[in-house]
This record gives structure tokens, sequence and C-alpha cells, in this order.
């Protein structure tokens, strides 16, 4: 019975930490796109050098019950697409289905509200009555010819979990790019710190983020682990998530292999199943989001 009880709560904490696309109080939205492009000169310097390969900061945070993490980046893409794309609710069901952990994802309406009714689950096949829901409520963005900010947030998930946001700002560069800040975070309670630190100490005990601490024995980078690397892991699997969508938002296989061979790129931080694995898995998952709602909870 011990043991049966142990591993719910391991089980518990791998969807927090791994599966829910969520965030509470990140680094609040700069506002403006006077403030944004304040902070792209702020951190040009670390965009143009760092250990991502890519023009992109990272940050994460923990304190008093909470996490957060935020990515500033730029983007390939028109500031025009990135704002008609990543206004719209169900784009982001898009984003967040590339999450090996999204089992399903669908947009809904009741009166004047919207929500993205999300379900999170392992890293297999499975039915989504195995899978855990947190709807988000889809907030009005604001839409300018020079910014763009969109939030979701849903006030409680399972266990303890609560505030959960997902914020996004974006304004365009003067070379047919766009600078991005995307901010992720959630607070959490006793019931979520201590399935949360279950799953750090088994299956999640050698996993870790990208802020390197220092250097190992062998001068390796040595990096954070523990509920920020948690942290830093999700914000950067949803950051690849936009980049993957922006880069084919019409062709689902490009996407998809897109997302997964990005995230193999730090495959020390994020790399979970094989390629063929997730792919086949996806594809299953995108046929369920196509069947009417009395079948998709028996697949």
């Amino acid at each position: 019975m011990k043991h049966a009880t142990l591993r719910r709560w391991v089980l518990w904490g791998w969807f927090l930490v791994l599966g829910l696309p969520v965030i509470a109080q990140a680094q609040a939205q700069l506002g403006s796109a006077a403030a944004l492009q304040a902070k792209y000169d702020a951190v040009q310097t670390q965009l143009d050098r760092n250990a991502f390969g890519r023009p992109l900061v990272l940050e994460s945070t923990e304190a008093s019950g909470q996490l957060s993490g935020d990515i500033f980046a730029v983007l390939s893409h028109p500031f025009d697409q990135v704002s008609s794309s990543l206004s719209q609710p169900g784009v982001w069901c898009d984003v967040l289905m590339l999450h090996l952990n999204t089992k399903y994802c669908a947009v809904r309406e009741t009166g004047d509200v919207r929500t993205l009714a999300v379900s999170i689950g392992r890293k297999f096949d499975q039915p989504l009555s195995d899978a855990q829901r947190v709807d988000f409520v889809w907030q009005t963005p604001t839409v300018a010819a020079d910014y763009l900010s969109v939030r979701l947030k849903a006030d409680k998930g399972p266990l303890s979990t609560r505030d959960y946001r997902i914020e996004l700002e974006a304004t365009p560069l003067g070379n047919g790019n766009t600078f991005i800040h995307l901010g992720y975070a959630y607070a959490y309670g006793v019931a979520a710190r201590i399935a949360m630190q279950g799953y750090l100490a088994t299956i999640g005990a050698d996993k870790v983020g990208f802020t390197a601490t220092g250097k190992d024995s062998a001068g390796q980078p040595d990096y954070v682990g523990g509920v920020r690397g948690v942290v830093e892991r999700n914000t950067m699997r949803y950051y690849l998530a936009i980049d993957a969508y922006m880069d084919a938002p019409k062709q689902l296989a490009q996407r998809l292999a897109t997302w997964f061979d990005s995230t193999e790129r730090y495959a020390r931080q994020l790399h979970e199943l094989d390629r063929d694995d997730y792919l086949a898995m996806k594809r299953s998952e995108y046929k369920r989001l196509a069947m009417p709602l009395t079948e998709q909870s028996q697949r």
C-alpha cells in the first residue's frame, strides 16, 4: 500500500513538472512596444553570444511557492505574421499540442468567455480519461501595429497548484524579425511540493536545466537542477513550439518534426523519447482531436 501511494505521488509530480503548460507570477509583462524594444537593446549582447546557438535569453526564478521562467528571443518571422497567428486561441492549441505531454487541446466558448481545454498526460499515447484537465481562460489580446500581448490563465489545477499563466509579448524589429517575451509560471502548495519532491528524488533525479551554476570536476558546465530545472525545460519546450509553429503553420508533419529536432539540439535537458515514437504518438493524438466528444475519452 505504501509503495502504491508513493508511486501515485511520484506520478502526480511527473504531471506537475513535465506536463502542465502553465505559468503564475512570471516576470511582469513589459507592457508596450517601447519597453520591449528597450529590453531587446539591453539583452542584445546575450542574444548574439550564448550557449543556445540561437538568439535567446532564458531566465528562471523560484521563490515563496512560485516557479517562473522567461524567454526573450528573436523569431525569424515578420511581426505581422507572428501577431496574426499568435493572437488566435486555436493557434495556441496547435502550439501546446507539440509538447509531448499535451494530449488534447480545444477552444471552448461559454457566453463571452473563451477557454482552452487542455489535457496533460504521460509521454505515450493514452486515453483522455487517464489525463489531467486544466482550463485556460483566453483573455482578449492586445493587438497593435507594433505590439502584441497574449495572456492565458487558470486559477487552479491538480493538487494544490494555482494561478497558472502563459504570457507572450512581441514587437517588430527593423530587419523583418520579431522580438518576443514568453513567460511561464505557476504557484503551488504543500501537496504539489511533496509530489514534485517525489518526482525529483526518483525518475527526475538526473534532470537538469540550462543555467550553468559553475563547472563540474571534469570542467563541464554544472547545470541547475530541481524545480528551477523543471521550469527552464518547459519554458524552452514552449518557446520551441512557438518557433516550430511559425516555421510551418499549415504543415502538421513538418511542424512536429521541427519541434522534435529542435529539442534534440538540447538533448541533455530535453530528450525524453525517440523521434519515431514521438511522431506516432502525436499523429494519433491529432486524429483524436477530430473525433466526436463521446469517442475522445475512450481513445
